[in-house]
């Protein structure tokens, strides 16, 4: 079943792409694993897929230590949740980009344990684009001041933002929001960025709007259910 959902999710994205002007290739798909058992992490690895994506770090770890022999070297872990600061000794060891950067203090905490292993993690700052009280992420016109906080960080690499707009069941509700983030996106990056900042990733769109996420210029999208099926928990 994955492996044919895998099939049917990357054709999604290349149908997205086709209708806009854009290459497939410049999208990366976040398999998102959260709450399932690590076999599905090896079939989709079987699969060609070797993105995964997690929102509990003791999960990621958990999964990241079963996965670390030589035949599996081409996975690379996303942390896609929120995160307190006195886990991010975990980020900085097992994950390969943190999407929910949103305080001084967590980039700080994860810059100290960076620089203890001698590594630069990269990272994406979390907008919460919808202004909901229950999400987590920095308001947009934070952003700006936010960033130049960041200057001297030097083993934390900003590579771009993520957001998870309000949920709409139908996906061109969720246009607006997607546009939205583009934009700002696209202002920040003209604007006098730190030297460890550097807008090229714009994390949004998940398993029933990606396609509408892509179109208004995503590269990153994380998907779960529609390659994995419905969760339990």
């Amino acid at each position: 079943m994955i492996k044919e959902n895998l099939k049917t999710v990357k054709d999604r994205i290349r149908k997205a792409c086709k209708k806009v002007g854009r290459d497939p290739e410049g999208i990366t798909l976040v398999a998102v694993s959260k709450t399932f058992p690590v076999k599905v992490n090896l079939y989709s690895y079987e699969s060609g897929q070797y993105i995964f994506g997690e929102n509990k770090i003791r999960d990621l770890v958990i999964k990241s230590e079963l996965l670390r022999e030589s035949e599996y070297e081409k996975v690379q872990w996303h942390m896609i949740g929120h995160l307190q600061s006195n886990k991010a000794k975990l980020v900085a060891e097992h994950v390969n980009l943190f999407h929910c950067l949103d305080s001084l203090k967590l980039a700080k905490k994860l810059n100290e344990h960076s620089k203890k292993l001698d590594k630069i993690l990269n990272v994406l700052i979390q907008i919460n684009s919808s202004r909901e009280e229950s999400k987590s992420g920095l308001l947009p016109e934070e952003l700006s001041d936010f960033i130049q906080s960041l200057k001297g960080l030097e083993n934390l690499k900003v590579i771009g933002l993520m957001s998870i707009g309000m949920f709409n069941k139908d996906p061109e509700d969720s246009r607006d929001d997607f546009k939205f983030m583009k934009g700002l996106f696209e202002r920040i990056k003209e604007t006098k960025l730190p030297s460890n900042c550097e807008m090229k990733n714009l994390s949004m769109g998940m398993s029933h709007d990606f396609e509408v996420a892509i179109e208004e210029g995503a590269d990153i999208v994380r998907v779960g259910t529609d390659i994995f099926g419905k969760r339990k928990v």
